[in-house]
C-alpha cells in the first residue's frame, strides 16, 4: 500500500486532486490511498514526521505560506531521502529548479485527469520495478508501450493506438506491425487488432469487445472463431 500526501493552498484543487486519485487507484486496482492532504505546510511536515509516506504532491507557489513548496521538499528531503515528489504548479519557470529534490514528475497546472492517470501509472511501474516494451510507431520515433494499447484501429489511412490515457495514430498498415506484436495482440476485426491482455468482457452474440476503460470494437464474423479460441487459451475467458 503506497500512502499519498497532497499539499496545496487552494482547498478546492486539494479536494479535485484527492478525488482524482482516488478514482485512478480504483480504476488501476493500484493499492494507495490518500492518507492526509492539507493545505499548512507545517502539518505537512509533522506529518511526514510521524508516518510514512510513499508520494507527495507538492504545489511549488504556496500563497498562503512563508514557505514555497520547493522549502518544503528541501525540508523532507532531509526527513526521507525515499518519498517520491511530484511537484503542481502553474508557473513553469520553476520545472528545471523542481527536479533538483529528486523528482519524479511536474505536473503544469490546470491539472488534468489523463496527465494525472499516465504520472500515476508511471509511478507504480517504477516502484514495481516492471520491464516495459515499447512500439515505435513511425518515423519520429514516436514510442507506445506495448501492454498499454487496448486495441489497434485502422481508420482510412491511418493506425489509431488506443490507451486508456490517449489514441496514437500514425499514417502505416496492419501488415507493417502485425509481425512486431506480441502473442496477446490478435486480430479481431478487419479494421482492428485487439491486446487480450485489456479485455474486460466478450459478447459474442453482439460481437462486441468490452476493454477495461470501458471502450468497444467490433468482433469480425471472419476473426470470431480464432479470438474465441485464442481467448479460451489464453484463460480469461470460456
Amino acid at each position: 500500500m503506497l500512502n499519498f500526501v497532497i499539499c496545496d493552498d487552494n482547498l478546492n484543487i486539494l479536494d479535485r486532486l484527492e478525488k482524482m486519485l482516488s478514482t485512478i487507484f480504483d480504476k488501476n486496482n493500484f493499492e494507495a490511498k490518500v492518507t492526509f492532504k492539507s493545505d499548512n505546510t507545517n502539518d505537512i511536515l509533522d506529518y511526514v514526521d510521524n508516518n510514512k509516506v510513499d508520494v507527495l504532491l507538492l504545489d511549488i507557489n504556496l500563497k498562503s505560506s512563508s514557505k514555497s513548496g520547493l522549502d518544503i521538499a528541501k525540508e523532507i528531503r532531509k526527513r526521507n531521502k525515499n518519498s517520491y515528489i511530484i511537484f503542481t504548479t502553474g508557473h513553469l519557470e520553476y520545472a528545471m529548479i523542481a527536479y533538483k529534490f529528486k523528482t519524479f514528475d511536474y505536473l503544469a497546472k490546470p491539472i488534468t485527469y489523463d496527465r494525472l492517470e499516465d504520472t500515476i501509472i508511471r509511478l507504480f511501474e517504477d516502484v514495481n520495478g516492471s520491464p516495459k516494451r515499447y512500439l515505435k510507431i513511425d518515423s519520429k520515433n514516436t514510442l507506445v508501450d506495448e501492454a498499454e494499447v487496448q486495441y489497434i484501429k485502422r481508420d482510412g489511412m491511418k493506425l489509431v493506438f488506443h490507451t486508456a490515457v490517449r489514441d496514437y495514430d500514425t499514417y502505416s498498415s496492419f501488415n507493417k506491425f502485425q509481425d512486431k506484436l506480441p502473442n496477446n495482440y490478435i486480430r479481431c476485426h478487419k479494421s482492428c487488432i485487439a491486446n487480450i491482455a485489456q479485455i474486460k468482457d466478450v459478447e459474442p452474440v453482439t460481437g462486441t469487445i468490452t476493454f477495461k476503460d470501458g471502450n468497444t470494437c467490433d468482433i469480425g464474423p471472419k476473426y470470431k472463431s480464432d479470438l474465441m479460441e485464442v481467448l479460451k487459451n489464453y484463460g480469461n475467458f470460456e
